[in-house]
């Protein structure tokens, strides 16, 4: 039977310290994520990325959510733009309630995606998931993005032009990276989702992202939901780490 899904993303619903991290499941098979994810308690929310899709497939998805939790399907579609509403549509109906698509697809399929998505969540009886337009990933320096991409403008304004493209597509939110999170909430105010990655607990090791900020800093530049990897999944207890985020943002002024 068809559940109809909760849409919290992007308001003050997502209040809950709990509600505001999203845990990335990189792990090579379901086994290994599905047994992480039950070992934290107090999970609501996990990313299923390119890694555990590719081993796992849907199916992952449909696993996750039978077990209470709300999925953040980060596959990063970029294609025509019959391709990638055909892969929002699916992505949908599967009962992700976030999407990344890659901006640089462009309007049209920007566009063409977020209407099938309403379509594929809205023929399973479920409400509408948010595509999450990526900008820029957290892992470019300015310098090597300027040199090797050619982009013939500033990192930051590259960021900002994206995510002003993917609002006017119709999209409800973007990532980037938390650097980039203040500017773009000055010009994309809630509930337009901004979801970020790059986000190292004091303490943290940076590892391949160029672009940090802690949890509490995130969040008061104005991200609404932020995705924690390494920090939490790395650690020896899980659990512990994952309050310890939590216990950050609830200390927040």
């Amino acid at each position: 039977m068809a559940t109809t899904v909760r849409t919290t993303v992007g308001t003050t619903a997502l209040a809950d310290p709990a509600e505001r991290i999203i845990v990335a499941l990189d792990r090579p098979d379901a086994v290994s994520a599905l047994a992480l994810a039950a070992s934290i308690p107090e999970l609501r929310w996990v990313k299923v990325g390119l890694e555990l899709f590719t081993a796992a497939g849907p199916e992952v998805v449909r696993e996750l959510r039978r077990c209470g939790l709300r999925v953040f399907l980060d596959l990063k579609f970029h294609d025509i733009p019959a391709t990638m509403a055909g892969a929002c549509h699916s992505a949908a109906a599967l009962g992700a309630e976030l999407i990344t698509v890659h901006a640089s697809a462009g309007r049209r399929a920007l566009a063409a995606a977020q209407a099938a998505a309403e379509q594929g969540a809205a023929a399973q009886g479920m409400a509408p998931p948010t595509l999450l337009a990526v900008t820029v990933l957290t892992s470019w320096e300015a310098d090597r993005f300027a040199a090797e991409l050619q982009v013939p403008v500033a990192m930051a304004a590259h960021v900002s032009h994206l995510a002003a493209l993917a609002a006017a597509a119709g999209l409800r939110g973007a990532v980037c990276s938390p650097l980039e999170v203040a500017e773009l909430r000055a010009r994309h105010p809630l509930p337009f989702a901004l979801v970020t990655p790059g986000i190292r607990p004091v303490g943290a090791a940076t590892g391949d992202q160029a672009r940090v900020l802690t949890p509490a800093q995130a969040i008061a530049a104005g991200a609404s939901q932020l995705v924690i990897g390494r920090p939490i999944t790395a650690a020896a207890d899980p659990a512990a780490a994952f309050a310890a985020c939590c216990a950050e943002l609830t200390a927040a002024p």
